[in-house]
């Protein structure tokens, strides 16, 4: 299973450029004045994805790292690497032992279980990474749902004739008023 984690991880990283390609352009178009504002909006929510797609993978690298180390068998492999953090020396002496590990992917984290029961995350993510996707996650949330009320204002203001600096006729077709009528 884990051995698929490379593979995912290049694909959120693909999955990650084509979020930064589309948001940079829809952000320049947006806020250029070429196209409104919602696709600014929507450029900001890609942007935001992406950013939380790229911190996602390099967090998903590190707990990868340690599923390599703990899986390396021979000398000195018992108990897993991955788990001995500080302190480990005095709970094995108190009775208490890594028995096992488990991975956490949302959040992202390598948990080692102990013989009491007990577990506990060694670290190997930096700490910064699970706050930084969700802030990612939410902003990219934020920007899609102002996106859509913003291209559904848009479109009500249209329909009552309030603006929008189209002609309905245009819009119908490319022909103007009286246009394409047979007679």
């Amino acid at each position: 299973m884990w051995l698929l984690a490379p593979l995912f991880a290049l694909v959120l990283v693909g999955g990650c450029l084509a979020l930064l390609g589309y948001g940079v352009g829809a952000v320049a178009d947006g806020l250029s004045g070429l196209k409104e504002r919602s696709v600014a909006l929507r450029g900001l929510a890609a942007l935001a994805a992406a950013g939380a797609g790229v911190l996602y993978v390099w967090g998903l690298l590190h707990v990868f790292g340690a599923v390599v180390e703990a899986e390396d068998g021979g000398t000195d492999s018992s108990p897993v690497r991955s788990c001995r953090t500080a302190g480990w020396e005095e709970r094995a002496a108190a009775g208490v032992e890594i028995t096992d590990y488990r991975v956490r992917v949302v959040p992202l984290g390598f948990v080692c279980e102990t013989s009491d029961g007990g577990s506990y995350d060694n670290g190997d993510v930096p700490s910064y990474v699970n706050p930084a996707v969700a802030g990612c996650t939410l902003a990219a949330a934020a920007a899609a749902v102002s996106a859509g009320f913003a291209s559904e204002r848009r479109a009500r203001a249209v329909a009552a004739g309030e603006g929008g600096g189209e002609d309905r006729g245009t819009r119908a077709g490319g022909e103007g008023r009286q246009g394409g009528r047979d007679g």
